[in-house]
């Protein structure tokens, strides 16, 4: 099998009993439970219980999940003392990815057995939304808003952000954009997270990793680009001359096609119908604006190109957090509050080998293409013979 410059990709690195995509089929697994079946019957909470442990929750094992995660909400007021020393204009997923690897200074890293690091992963998810928060406050001039331990993990984010509470409809709709993107497999900021774990370095310093995977535009900012293409495009009657003169120009259209999904991407599907309720609740035009962008993407690929194309999970999921009011800039870091819990269980199943083991440090095999001087290599000359 020619293996050569294709980053990885259709090789498999290791097993895994986390997640899995039938990318011909559209399904995304979680722990054997279809997401479909989970956005409409679960919660964020024991999606991520699930997640980690395998199992979901009976209801004791759930309380005692739930109490953790509140617990463990607050971060140290020196952290949120340092951030205000930060630039304004600071890029969140810098401030993220910054001040979760600094939170190995405040707690101990005990990673040497499995309930240790279950503990360290219910301290990240439980922090990084407090982490995207006290920022998005601090750098607004705003008083950060404490933790509400009578909120759920959706609506205390919510909360958090933007000092008031969310009533239940929008609160589901965060819910279920958590669950949603809590994992998918092998991706570049997981397998980033997974090779860090491989080195034996601590949970803190491979979900940082992982941030920084995420932040970069391949992977994490779609839904950014989506929305900034939405508002640049301003009115459903533009979208159609738009996305023409994009994919004349051999443009890529942001939020359609995947690597993986050779149909409809599932998560896009529920998300679609959340902007559709957002839309009609809110009476903002992004969801129809984005439906005509989908239609148009999908007749004008077929007409130049004789191909289907499908939505990704980035679609809709950028008009629904813009009608959630929250800022475009804070897309990827509210990814990372949902995805942190696939990162937590991975790191986890790498540490601890749950499926197949392998070998204990990832070392892929790169091949030269450098130049030869000759068999001994090239002849070592001093500076003043060289020209």
């Amino acid at each position: 099998m020619e293996t050569k410059n294709i980053g990885l990709r259709g090789i498999e690195v290791a097993d895994t009993r986390i997640s899995n995509i039938d990318g011909q089929k559209g399904k995304l697994i979680y722990r054997g439970f279809d997401i479909l079946d989970l956005t409409k019957n679960s919660t964020f909470e024991e999606t991520a219980y699930l997640l980690l442990y395998d199992n979901l929750p009976t209801k004791a094992q759930l309380d005692e999940f739930n109490s953790k995660l509140v617990d463990a909400r607050y971060i140290p007021k020196q952290m949120q003392k340092n951030m205000g020393n930060w630039r304004k204009d600071a890029d969140p997923m810098d401030m993220l990815q910054a001040f979760v690897a600094a939170l190995a200074g405040y707690y101990d890293e005990e990673f040497s057995n499995k309930n240790a690091s279950y503990d360290r992963a219910i301290n990240l998810i439980a922090k990084v939304p407090t982490i995207i928060a006290s920022w998005q406050r601090i750098r607004n001039g705003l008083p950060i808003v404490d933790p509400d331990s009578s909120l759920s993990h959706a609506a205390n984010f919510l909360y958090m952000m933007s000092g008031e509470k969310p009533d239940p409809e929008v609160e589901k709709v965060f819910d279920t954009c958590l669950i949603l993107h809590a994992d998918h497999t092998f991706n570049a900021s997981t397998f980033t997270a997974r090779q860090v774990a491989s080195t034996r370095a601590h949970m803190y310093s491979a979900v940082s990793a992982a941030i920084g995977a995420l932040s970069g535009e391949l992977h994490g900012g779609a839904n950014t680009e989506v929305m900034k293409m939405l508002l640049e495009i301003q009115e459903i009657q533009n979208v159609e001359p738009w996305i023409k003169e994009k994919m004349s120009a051999g443009e890529r259209i942001m939020g359609m096609g995947h690597a993986v999904y050779k149909t409809y991407d599932p998560r896009a599907q529920v998300l679609k119908e959340l902007s559709r309720k957002l839309a009609e609740k809110t009476k903002e035009p992004w969801f129809d604006m984005t439906e005509k962008v989908e239609t148009t993407t999908i007749s004008e690929m077929k007409a130049q190109k004789g191909k289907d194309i499908y939505p990704n999970v980035d679609l809709y999921s950028a008009s629904i957090y813009y009608m959630l009011k929250i800022p475009v800039d804070l897309n990827t870091p509210i990814f990372a509050i949902s995805r942190v819990v696939g990162w937590a269980a991975h790191i986890i199943e790498e540490k601890f080998a749950e499926a197949a083991p392998k070998p204990a440090l990832y070392r892929p095999k790169a091949t030269y293409v450098g130049k030869y001087c000759g068999p001994e290599g090239c002849e070592y000359k001093t500076l003043d013979l060289r020209k």
